[in-house]
């Protein structure tokens, strides 16, 4: 019979996703988290998250191969289209035959999972250097658009390199914020954020900012095709250097709103 698991979208439910396959002894025709779920004639059926049941699965991956279980938690933050039964059958193989086949890059169960997961890590990399920060009254802000789920990868980054700082990154895409202060860092899903009018000083240090980027510029090296290897054009949008005139002009700079005690004067707005 087919079936169709739904699940709440987290790690944890689609790991009791995997459970239940095996506790019913059946395999699923697709896993969908619940929010985009469609009409179907085969039979649906929610998965409710146990957190005991995910962590038992997480374990048994972990105990068969550590290297499994880094491409399985990496694999659910990648936009690889039908991830999680991808995963599945990366996990169904493993407990099946081991981690032996994991040598083989070309084993037609493992390749799709890690270019994704190289994927994610590659635009992990290149945001490292490419996310711009606003100062908005002491706390800096920034906002990026990702394929990936990368504010994981993002974490411990910008957490160690600004340690005394208070600071979010919104992701644009997946409508998420980390936010840092206190030594404290949470990933929070966001409904609705729009970014505060910047003051005068914060204007004046993009203006700076864009007036170092042209001018370091040599005209007679110019290769648009180079820069847009090095800096894919994708990710321009949140850069300060590539925004239009109206992005240095100042205006009443506005706190965010209170969303957690961890950014006291960071506003957001969230589900």
């Amino acid at each position: 019979m087919e079936v169709i698991y739904l699940y709440d979208g987290s790690f944890e439910g689609f790991l009791c996703c995997i459970f239940d396959s095996y506790a019913n002894r059946e395999v699923p025709s697709d896993i969908v988290p619940e929010e985009n779920a469609s009409f179907t004639l085969f039979e649906s059926r929610f998965i409710a998250t146990d957190k005991s049941r995910a962590d038992r699965v997480f374990r048994k991956v972990s105990a068969l191969s550590g290297e499994a279980a880094l491409l399985l938690s990496r694999g659910f933050l990648t936009c690889l289209e039908h991830r999680e039964m991808h995963l599945f059958r990366l996990v169904a193989k493993l407990l099946r035959e081991g981690p032996g086949f994991l040598r083989n890059l070309a084993d037609e169960t493992l390749l799709p999972v890690l270019k994704a997961v190289r994927h994610l890590e590659g635009e992990a990399h290149l945001l490292r250097g490419f996310v711009r920060f606003s100062d908005y009254s002491g706390i800096l802000g920034g906002e990026i658009e990702p394929k990936n789920h990368v504010l994981p990868l993002l974490r411990s980054h910008f957490c160690s390199r600004f340690p005394n700082e208070q600071f979010f990154i919104y992701d644009r895409t997946h409508r998420e914020a980390l936010l840092y202060a206190g030594a404290k860092a949470i990933i929070v899903p966001l409904d609705r954020f729009e970014m505060a009018q910047p003051d005068e000083t914060e204007t004046s240090y993009r203006r700076l900012w864009k007036r170092f980027y042209d001018t370091i510029a040599i005209k007679e090296r110019e290769n648009p095709r180079c820069r847009q290897t090095r800096m894919p054009k994708r990710y321009w949008n949140t850069m300060t250097e590539f925004q239009s005139e109206d992005y240095f002009i100042s205006g009443q700079c506005s706190k965010i709103n209170q969303h957690t005690d961890i950014l006291p004067t960071v506003s957001i707005t969230a589900d």
